[in-house]
């Protein structure tokens, strides 16, 4: 299985963390089931920016990012050219790094 490494942020991970996973899970997925509260506005149905991740390790083993996707993190904060929305990142066999950005375009942040 898997791990996702998760770089240190004071809301998320204070001090970082590692998490595995199964393939075909999404990060979003893997990231709440193991505790860690990240945004997720639309119920993971790629309809918003709220999961925003930056893959600092491992963008190629993900599953390939689709045109709805793309669209939408043109409106993500912090977006650089290794984002991905964590709820449509799959995960292969390959560990991947990721950043949780401090910002969403959320102004309230959601109960889930």
């Amino acid at each position: 299985m898997p791990f996702i490494r998760i770089l240190p942020n004071a809301e998320y991970a204070p001090d970082g963390d590692r998490i595995e996973a199964p393939r075909g899970t999404s990060i979003c997925e893997a990231l709440i089931d193991a505790g860690i509260p990240i945004e997720h506005a639309c119920e993971m149905s790629c309809a918003c920016t709220t999961c925003h991740v930056v893959v600092q390790e491992g963008l190629a083993s993900l599953g390939e990012i689709d045109e709805a996707e793309e669209d939408l993190l043109d409106r993500a904060w912090g977006l650089t050219p290794t984002s991905r929305l964590s709820c449509q990142a799959i995960l292969s066999d390959q560990d991947v790094t990721i950043e949780i950005p401090k910002y969403t375009i959320n102004h309230a942040k959601e109960k889930h």
